[in-house]
């Protein structure tokens, strides 16, 4: 492998797990200045709309793909849906309760959650590898949400949020169950392109094309694994900018929550 083009894979890597991060930053940022996660999402799409659109225009005349079936348009109708529209609200809604440490560690929980919704519907077996990081991942939630409990003393605006958030977690999950069948007939640059005009934020397009390009030049294993500076990221930005307390449940929560998502992806 090129050393120049894993060195710029990994800056890429890393830049797309510190930029994902911020996300949450930036929206308790925004909160206090009295908008509210409806109009916070609505700059979000109009921000992003022309960027996708551009991306969907670009691909239709390199490739000049076969036009869309019905069953294409519903099918990535509801990937935006589910995947960009309904994880951002439940997020942004879940992050007026919780603080952005805690929201990114149950997020981070998604891919145990494709793991059981993919055994669920899809038939696939849960293997005890699979239990185990299941296991990892929840204790280390359960430790963040008794250190919010501890610091916030507000049990309704602490679990409203989980649920919430963990709400946005599932959706995300079910999106990237059919992004993977929609992607193989359809190819990326068009799903992306067109279910993600439903709605989503600039920063997160950054996200995506920083990854992409990492994976296009290091691999998805390298790029899974810097992945997990996430939750790591987030806490400290939390700490740093938001003045959020870091205790030691919140530590080792993050540090279940990372190892089972690093269990689950582990392959044998």
């Amino acid at each position: 492998m090129n050393p120049a083009g894993y060195r710029l894979g990994l800056l890429f890597a890393v830049l797309g797990a510190v930029g994902f991060s911020f996300k949450a930053i930036l929206i308790k940022l925004a909160y206090p200045y009295g908008v509210d996660a409806v109009t916070l999402l609505a700059l979000r799409m109009g921000f992003s709309l022309p960027f996708f659109l551009a991306l969907g225009w670009h691909d239709q005349r390199t490739r000049k793909p076969d036009p869309l079936s019905r069953r294409d348009i519903l099918m990535m109708l509801g990937l935006g849906t589910t995947g960009y529209y309904l994880a951002s609200y439940l997020d942004f809604l879940g992050l007026q309760y919780i603080s952005a440490a805690l929201e990114r560690l149950i997020l981070f929980a998604y891919p145990t959650l494709v793991v059981v919704l993919s055994a669920l519907f899809l038939g696939k077996k849960i293997t005890r590898r699979a239990f185990g990081s299941i296991a990892l991942c929840y204790a280390g939630i359960a430790l963040a949400v008794a250190h919010d409990l501890h610091v916030a003393g507000d049990m309704h605006d602490v679990v409203l949020g989980g649920v919430l958030v963990f709400g946005s977690a599932v959706s995300y999950a079910l999106y990237l169950m059919g992004n993977g069948q929609a992607v193989g007939r359809l190819g990326a640059a068009r799903v992306t392109a067109w279910a993600s005009t439903a709605a989503c934020l600039l920063c997160l397009a950054h996200f995506a094309l920083m990854v992409s390009e990492a994976i296009r030049r290091m691999g998805a294993g390298p790029v899974s694994l810097i992945g997990t500076l996430g939750p790591v990221v987030t806490l400290f930005l939390g700490w740093l900018i938001l003045d959020e307390s870091i205790g030691l449940y919140q530590i080792l929560g993050g540090g279940l929550v990372v190892a089972g998502v690093l269990l689950v992806g582990k392959r044998g």
